[in-house]
């Protein structure tokens, strides 16, 4: 396993889950909601930057090596999933949309190794609508957790939930476009 400041971003990334998800279950007399909020938010918004930062590193240094193309959709998933967990345990979000997101990771994952598998993994590399995807479920969570009015007018959770609707749309699209994508290679290969 190479060891380099990309992969320790991500490695970071994975470590801040159970912090993350840790400040939510703290009790309300040691740290209000109201903070759990802020404070939630601002460890899963650095970890998200991680991610952008891990990636855009790696190629920037040529860093870029197997094991880090295996961990960073790892840890992505992961935080994403937990996150997501944890806003239906909260109230917050709709378990049905919850479990639609994470069944398409789970999905697409699979696909994507099993495509990796056959030697035809550029087909299923990560296009545009799934960029969209992610942008979304990002602003989906971010303004979920943190729940609170940003500003007077400026209802954070409503913007959350419609951004989450968006990004659950975009997960069926994404899905059944990468589906489409490696059709041909199903046919192929059984």
């Amino acid at each position: 396993m190479p060891l380099n400041l990309p992969i320790l971003l991500t490695w970071l990334r994975v470590a801040l889950i159970p912090i993350f998800v840790g400040i939510f279950y703290l009790p309300h007399d040691l740290l209000p909601l109201h903070s759990q909020n802020m404070l939630g938010t601002l460890v899963f918004a650095l970890a998200a930057v991680t991610d952008w930062f891990d990636g855009f590193l790696a190629r920037r240094w040529n860093q870029t090596s197997s094991f880090g193309a295996f961990l960073d959709p790892v840890a992505d998933k992961l935080m994403v999933g937990a996150a997501l967990i944890l806003l239906v345990e909260l109230a917050r979000a709709p378990a049905w949309l919850a479990v639609i997101i994470i069944g398409r990771e789970i999905t697409i994952s699979a696909l994507r190794e099993w495509m990796a598998q056959i030697g035809k993994s550029k087909s299923v590399a990560v296009a545009t609508i799934g960029k969209f995807k992610t942008t979304a479920q990002m602003i989906a969570i971010l303004f979920l957790l943190w729940w609170d009015a940003l500003l007077p007018g400026i209802p954070t959770r409503w913007i959350g939930l419609a951004a989450l609707y968006i990004a659950g749309v975009l997960t069926i699209v994404s899905m059944f476009y990468y589906l489409r994508v490696a059709a041909e290679q199903f046919r192929e290969h059984g």
